[in-house]
């Protein structure tokens, strides 16, 4: 355990700053590349001072060669080396699927064990300032697809460096998706290397009567719609689900088995999506447990507008999610008030006044 003197306040952003640094530290092998990693405004700052720190060697600015890049890290992975590549969009690692599906995620298989990629790819999705249908896509469901990949979503600055520290160190290569909005949201951090498992999930608030499972950014809609359903007598049960593939639902089917309800939140489309994965999971091991058929509460399946006002209605939140609850349990006469208590103020792709775009 680790005690609270050791323990202070972090942002996301922060938390990925301080695992970098702690990893470029310990490991001589760890190397960090992508486009943008040491520009002034370094990822987020989330790479701010490394290459002064480490040499331009072992954080190294890349030319618009998302494939090259790849195949290099792939190479460099199996000659011992550790790298992180960073794409400051998750659209721009499409450009390199072919190195990543066909060798990066094979490799191991393919040499029955012999051979294995360590390499992190870390990807950043969101939303907001007219983004667009190329700039915004959030296409985790598309990596969890491929056998070799594990893919990991954090949505706290705990899970952040844990989690990123954790992927650092594992023998295959590891997807690590964040989300934009989580950038400044702080939590308590350790100071020391620690790791948090790159599978399964984390029950956040025990509950009755709905399970609440949220991917990324949604766990902090979850929380707003579980805080403003309490205020009014309804205690639900929510589970972050930060590891996406292998999908370890453990926690999830003990937590439906309680409750009889469950509703997916993902920041994802709603079709063919992780959502749907663990909501079949749910019926084929819980189905016997289930009071009402389970709900998702996911992006539509078409590309989001570029116009604001186009793009108002497009991504789902905190209201849509304790109006499925409300309906789950029989009240729906709640939901108008519901809708009133968590109406958000400003525009709807901010998260909040003090927070600025589009990088």
């Amino acid at each position: 355990m680790v005690s609270a003197a050791e323990q202070r306040m972090l942002s996301f952003a922060e938390a990925l700053h301080e695992a970098f640094d702690l990893a470029l530290a310990m490991d001589d092998r760890v190397f960090i590349m992508g486009e943008g990693v040491p520009d002034p405004r370094a990822i987020f700052a989330t790479t701010a001072g490394l290459a002064e720190k480490y040499g331009a060697d072992r954080v190294r600015d890349m030319p618009l060669a998302e494939n090259g890049m790849t195949g290099i890290c792939i190479g460099a992975a199996l000659m011992g080396e550790r790298p992180i590549l960073i794409h400051q969009r998750l659209d721009f690692a499409l450009l390199s699927c072919d190195q990543l599906i066909n060798n990066g995620a094979k490799w191991h298989y393919m040499f029955n064990g012999a051979a294995s990629v360590p390499l992190v790819i870390r990807l950043i999705v969101g939303r907001g300032w007219g983004q667009g249908p190329q700039h915004s896509q959030s296409l985790h469901a598309l990596f969890a697809h491929i056998p070799g990949l594990k893919v990991v979503m954090p949505a706290t600055a705990y899970e952040a460096k844990g989690m990123m520290l954790a992927a650092i160190a594992d023998n295959n290569p590891v997807i690590f998706i964040e989300h934009r909005w989580l950038h400044p949201l702080q939590d308590q951090v350790p100071s020391a290397y620690y790791t948090v498992s790159l599978e399964g999930g984390a029950l956040l608030q025990r509950g009755e009567g709905v399970t609440v499972v949220a991917f990324s950014y949604m766990v902090i809609e979850a929380l707003r719609a579980a805080r403003a359903l309490e205020e009014v007598g309804i205690q639900i049960e929510v589970v972050n689900m930060r590891g996406v593939s292998p999908l370890r639902a453990e926690v999830v089917l003990q937590s439906v088995k309680r409750t009889g309800r469950l509703i997916v939140a993902d920041i994802g489309a709603t079709s063919f999506g992780v959502a749907a994965e663990l909501v079949a999971t749910v019926a084929e091991h819980c189905f016997d447990s289930l009071l009402a058929p389970p709900q998702r509460v996911a992006n539509p399946d078409y590309p989001l507008p570029t116009s604001p006002a186009a793009a108002a209605g497009y991504y789902p939140g905190a209201v849509d999610i304790a109006t499925r609850v409300l309906t789950l349990l029989g009240q729906e006469s709640r939901i108008e008030q519901m809708q009133q208590r968590l109406q958000r103020e400003g525009p709807e792709d901010v998260p909040q006044s003090d927070f600025h775009g589009p990088f």
